[in-house]
């Protein structure tokens, strides 16, 4: 399976193809630029030398003609970006991670996109394609720690069945992280907002929170 990370250059971005690549995925960093893209592959690949990261680097256009795709971008580019590249994720699984959010003084606060999150935007953009919402509230720096198993839920929404359950499987391949179907992709809407909660937690405390949900039977 060889996965596309769009905005693969950014920390959410790397962090999430180092981490697919520990265990067993090849992945493709994409960005706008190529030589950025090269940079950062290296860069990973410097920093974990004596693991065997199946990681390469393309512009956009080829990390989308990978099998399925991450788009990692900002939340304002993650539209553009996608649309510019559209015809390779015809008929793909398209996982958007983007959380729209503004700092406004000390305080983290939620924005409403078009069609109410990032996702349902990719989605409305993409018809061809089947959008998944997820990984929105899994610390991007634990997630780049190959050392250490990073511990979240991850909350998945699609109208796509078989899109909620490939993200589910890829997911449960990551030590520490549990996937969990939380239904349609309407529901990208209050999942993307409540990244502002969390990131106002790790100011307050300083740290870095994450989301575990009580009452699930691991085995369900």
């Amino acid at each position: 399976m060889r996965i596309g990370v769009l905005g693969g250059t950014g920390p959410a971005g790397r962090s999430l193809a180092a981490r697919l690549a520990s265990v067993g995925f090849e992945v493709v960093i994409g960005s706008r630029s190529l030589e950025r893209a090269i940079e950062t592959r290296d860069a990973l690949l410097e920093r974990w030398q004596g693991r065997e990261l199946a990681l390469d680097a393309a512009d956009n256009a080829g990390a989308a003609a990978a099998d399925a795709i991450v788009v990692a971008t900002p939340w304002d580019g993650a539209v553009s970006t996608a649309r510019g590249v559209s015809d390779q994720l015809r008929g793909k699984t398209v996982v958007s991670m983007a959380n729209a959010l503004a700092r406004v003084g000390g305080e983290f606060q939620a924005l409403v996109p078009p069609r109410g999150s990032v996702a349902a935007a990719l989605q409305a953009a993409l018809p061809e394609s089947s959008v998944a919402a997820a990984l929105h509230h899994v610390p991007a720096k634990e997630l780049g720690e190959l050392d250490h198993p990073v511990e979240s839920d991850v909350l998945i929404c699609s109208d796509h069945p078989p899109a909620t359950k490939w993200v589910a499987d890829v997911v449960g391949r990551i030590p520490g992280l549990r996937p969990l179907d939380a239904g349609e992709l309407t529901n990208a809407a209050p999942i993307e907002a409540f990244t502002a909660v969390l990131l106002q937690l790790n100011t307050r405390y300083k740290t870095r929170v994450a989301v575990r949900l009580t009452g699930i039977d691991d085995a369900g």
